[in-house]
Parts: C-alpha cells; sequence; structure tokens
C-alpha cells in the first residue's frame, strides 16, 4: 500500500492543552506525518452516529515538534469515519459512560471498514485495574471490591495498602493506607461511596521507592527500557502527574517475564499499543487507554518509538489489503 494513502484520524482530549514535549499522542501523529500520511482531528464531541453510520466532525492536522504552535488545523469535513483507513483513540480517562457511548461510536467504524486502535470492545473489556486479574501469577495480592469490611481485613492481613478506583489515571485518588491511619474510613467511605463502588486494593509494595515502571509493549513485543516514575519527596505516587520524575532503565528477566504472560492475550483483543505498570517484581496495572512515557523513553535512549507503532499499524493495514 503506498504510505502516502493512508488516512489515519485520531479521537483525543484537545491538542491545544497538552504538553507537546512529553505527549505520546503527539509522538504518533508526528510519526504517521513523517510516513506522508493525511491526519484527521475529532475529539468526543465530534463524533456521532446517523441511521447506524458513524461518522464524525474532522479537521485535517499539521504537526511540528516545537515547544509552540506545535499543530495546525486545516479542511473541516464531516466523514464517515468507515472511509478511514485508522483511527487512534487516545482520549484520556476517565473511563466513564461517554467514554463507553464512544467506544459503541468506533465499533460502528470498525464494521465499517476502518482499523481502530486500541480496539473499542478490547477498551471496554480491558479495565485497566481491573484486567490485571487475568494475570494472578503476575501480581502482588489484590482485592476488588465494594465492601468496606473486606477492605479492612485485607489491611490487617497485610499492615499497609494501596487503595484506589478503577475508572481514574495519574495517581488521581489513589491511597497508602496503614493499620493505625485516622483517615481510614472516611477515604473507605470515600472510593467506596460508602459501599456502593468496586474499589481495587493491592499490597503496598515498598519497592516504589525504586519507581513505579511503566513498560511499553507494542503487538506484544516489549521496548527494551522501561521509564522508572520515581516519587517525589513526601509522596507515595510516582505518576508523573503527580510530581515524579522518570529514569530511564534496561528491562530484568522478571519484567519480560510478565511481557510473556500477557503478550498473546493483548495481542488477540487488538490491544497493539499497551503501558505495563511494575513496581518491584509485580504487575499492578495494564494502561490500554493512552499509554504515555514514549517521549521520555525516545529522548533518553535513542528510539522512535511511534515509529516502531506506525509500521506495525502499516503492516496490519498492508495484510489487509491483500486479504
Amino acid at each position: 500500500m503506498p504510505q502516502a494513502a493512508i488516512q489515519l484520524g485520531v479521537v483525543m482530549d484537545p491538542i491545544g492543552s497538552i504538553k507537546p514535549a512529553k505527549d505520546t499522542t503527539l509522538a504518533m501523529l508526528l510519526a504517521a506525518q513523517a510516513r506522508g500520511w493525511s491526519l484527521h482531528y475529532l475529539e468526543q464531541p465530534d463524533l456521532y452516529l446517523r441511521d447506524g453510520e458513524a461518522r464524525g466532525r474532522t479537521r485535517q492536522l499539521n504537526v511540528r515538534d516545537t515547544a509552540q504552535d506545535w499543530f495546525s488545523f486545516g479542511e473541516e469535513r464531516d466523514l464517515g469515519l468507515g472511509s478511514l483507513d485508522v483511527i487512534l483513540m487516545r482520549k484520556d480517562p476517565p473511563f466513564d459512560m461517554e467514554y463507553i457511548y464512544s467506544t459503541y461510536l468506533l465499533e460502528r467504524a470498525e464494521q465499517a471498514g476502518a482499523l481502530i486502535v486500541n480496539r473499542p470492545q478490547a477498551l471496554r473489556d480491558a479495565n485497566e485495574k481491573a484486567y490485571t486479574a487475568w494475570f494472578p501469577q503476575c501480581c502482588p495480592p489484590t482485592l476488588i471490591t465494594r465492601d468496606m469490611g473486606r477492605i479492612r481485613h485485607f489491611l490487617a492481613e497485610h499492615g499497609k495498602i494501596v487503595v484506589k478506583p478503577l475508572e481514574g489515571m495519574g495517581g488521581t485518588l489513589v491511597f497508602v493506607l496503614a493499620k493505625s491511619d485516622p483517615n481510614l474510613s472516611v477515604v473507605l467511605e470515600t472510593l467506596t461511596a460508602r459501599g456502593s463502588q468496586l474499589t481495587i486494593a493491592q499490597k503496598y509494595l515498598p519497592e516504589i521507592s525504586e519507581g513505579d515502571k511503566r513498560i511499553l509493549l507494542i503487538d506484544g513485543q516489549p521496548v527494551p527500557y522501561a521509564l522508572a516514575r520515581i516519587p517525589a519527596p513526601g509522596e507515595s505516587r510516582g505518576n508523573l502527574a503527580a510530581g515524579g520524575s522518570g529514569v530511564g532503565v534496561p528491562l530484568t528477566a522478571r519484567d519480560r517475564w510478565i511481557c510473556t504472560q500477557v503478550a498473546a492475550a493483548l495481542q488477540d483483543k487488538g490491544l497493539w499499543f499497551v503501558g505495563l505498570d511494575v513496581i518491584g517484581d509485580y504487575l499492578t496495572e495494564i494502561n490500554v487507554t493512552s499509554p504515555t512515557c514514549a517521549r521520555e523513553l525516545d529522548k533518553l535512549y535513542g528510539l522512535n518509538i511511534a515509529d516502531q507503532f506506525m509500521a506495525v499499524i502499516a503492516h496490519k493495514l498492508s495484510q489487509r489489503r491483500r486479504t
């Protein structure tokens, strides 16, 4: 397939609000544009269904790798989304009902012929916190429940735990709790909405002081380096959005083993760009909505992770054309 023929759409948060030096979606768009692909920009409100057809208000997009003025829009069009070759779904969480509704629309575009990355059904099926349960051999002791009493027993068993909501990102509402914590009751009431909302609890891993490693998998193959996100002083969260700092580290044998445990399942679901979070020897999250850290790893190791991902997409589109 001639590369210039590829029409790529992206569904993302407002491009004007990103941090261009760190934004993985921008890296993907730069890589696609460098291949001569045509870029079509959409936000969630641009998506709609008409008589069963997924459609959208798109804008032609040009991107630049600059700290200022990193994008410009061209022609605005109303398109059937099935006319695009590929659509990147890169909308950040929260994973709420509006996000799910968007996956319904994108699934109709997929049925009309567009390649959606990551696949809409897989985005619904693989909650970033809960999907670790499919790989218990890789994970720390973990509990998902609405029952505050069960969480208390789990805390008594392990002495120190991490609790967090199932739908958040960037370290939002992540709490470290010890048995003597005076805020224990209010934290559990808040996260479980007084026993009506599922919440995840995991045994606290002291190895967080060495970093919460982000490992990127592209079509099941790991990038050979991870970004270890080190908590800021006085913090328990390594998330960059929570003030953590990123340090590049090579993958360990245990990291690679975890990747082999999850890779086939991710590929089967059509989850082709995934970020694993690993603390010490344990998998804690499987990020499928809009994994980040590609630009940081590119800068540290002279990589071009986004172009590697575009090469995978080009190969899959070529395979489709041949069948």
